[in-house]
């Protein structure tokens, strides 16, 4: 059998495996623990903590897709996540009702809303926003960046301050976002109670399916030539400049689409959670999305939704049993992921399967013994020798 159709049946059979697990995984998630919750035998607590998760998971993704196949590590994720939170979060207030303008509008003096919030009474207009704005934040700091040719630690650091002034801007109450508390106590959306069961139930299996299709079109993107080219840029750029891409374009169109990505998952996050501030946006939290996708597995899409679960649900368990301990358990499972799990949670049965085979190899050689024939001794030899 040729290495090609070896090779090409172990792709197939990963493959095959990894469809299972992503199919388990969202039966699970989409329609077993909605239903659990409809039937009340878990809590909406419970669910709206899991909804969380997935909200996170969506955010793991669009830093794999720059990270795990592009090959840039963005420590700015979390920019676009709050960005696109802080759209949807403009509706919510909106559909607030009432009189009484909000706490941080009352402090500058305003007794109407400002011009900006006027079309977020409209829906349609307001997840438009959680796409576009995001968007062209991207497109603007990808293009000037990707230009300039700028990339590995340098790319990393530029992202970081970007999300690090943004950070600063909306903690200052005169940018009528809400200031250090942010936007909060929302009531309503498209008409229905935000905070009822029912209402965020459907909420929670809409973050499910959202997380589920995102994964499709990732996964059937890299599957194209624009995915050859796009992970032949992580392992080799200039290779690939040699062979006449334009390898700018690659990245710019990658950079935008994570942060559409990423503010997706933000606006699923603040209509589950029902509050977004500065905080979300701080360069911390997308230092925690690049250990979720190093736990769960660099470059495999399946990696960033397990990491991005496991992780928090760790951080949930050991912020309670261990609240002043998190932050070293954290760093601690960092360095055992770079260490000892190269591929993260994903590669681990690969990695033991091939730590077994070497032992299997190793085990008959150190199996062996000489065999030694009998010694026959010198009178038997003498005594069987001719006369001469």
């Amino acid at each position: 059998m040729s290495m090609s159709l070896v090779g090409n049946n172990f792709f197939n059979k990963r493959r095959t495996i990894e469809f299972a697990a992503v199919g388990i995984i969202g039966v699970l998630m989409v329609v077993v623990l909605p239903l659990l919750n409809s039937l009340n035998l878990m809590s909406n607590f419970w669910l709206g903590v899991i909804g969380k998760y997935l909200c996170y998971a969506i955010l793991a993704i669009s830093v794999d897709m720059l990270w795990g196949y592009m090959g840039l590590l963005s420590l700015g994720q979390a920019l676009f996540f709050s960005l696109g939170g802080y759209m949807l979060g403009m509706y919510l207030m909106r559909m607030i009702g009432g009189e009484t303008m909000p706490t941080f509008l009352n402090m500058q003096g305003y007794t109407d809303w400002p011009w900006f919030f006027g079309p977020f009474t409209s829906f349609p207009f307001a997840m438009l926003m959680v796409l576009i704005v995001p968007g062209i934040v991207a497109l603007v700091f990808g293009f000037l960046a990707f230009r300039s040719r700028i990339k590995g630690v340098y790319f990393s650091i530029l992202t970081q301050a970007l999300t690090y002034a943004a950070a600063l801007q909306f903690f200052r109450n005169d940018m009528l976002m809400g200031g250090n508390n942010g936007f909060t106590d929302f009531k309503f959306i498209l008409g229905h109670d935000i905070r009822s069961a029912d209402t965020q139930r459907i909420l929670y299996i809409i973050t499910g399916v959202v997380l589920i299709g995102i994964y499709g079109m990732c996964r059937w993107l890299n599957g194209t030539k624009f995915g050859l080219v796009q992970r032949a840029i992580r392992d080799s750029e200039n290779r690939v400049l040699f062979s006449g891409y334009a390898a700018a374009h690659y990245k710019l169109f990658i950079f935008v689409l994570s942060a559409v990505v990423a503010a997706i998952g933000g606006a699923l996050y603040v209509a589950q959670v029902q509050i977004i501030n500065p905080a979300e946006m701080q360069v911390d939290k997308s230092l925690d999305a690049v250990v979720w996708v190093a736990v769960g597995g660099r470059g495999t899409l399946l990696g960033p939704i397990i990491g991005a679960i496991s992780v928090n649900a760790l951080k949930s368990w050991a912020t309670n049993v261990f609240p002043d301990a998190w932050l070293i358990i954290l760093g601690g499972l960092f360095v055992l992921v770079v260490l000892f799990m190269p591929k993260g949670i994903v590669g681990l049965p690969a990695q033991l399967m091939g730590v077994w085979k070497r032992y299997q190899a190793k085990r008959p050689a150190a199996d062996e013994t000489p065999v030694s024939l009998p010694e026959t001794s010198t009178t038997e030899s003498s005594a069987s020798s001719p006369a001469k």
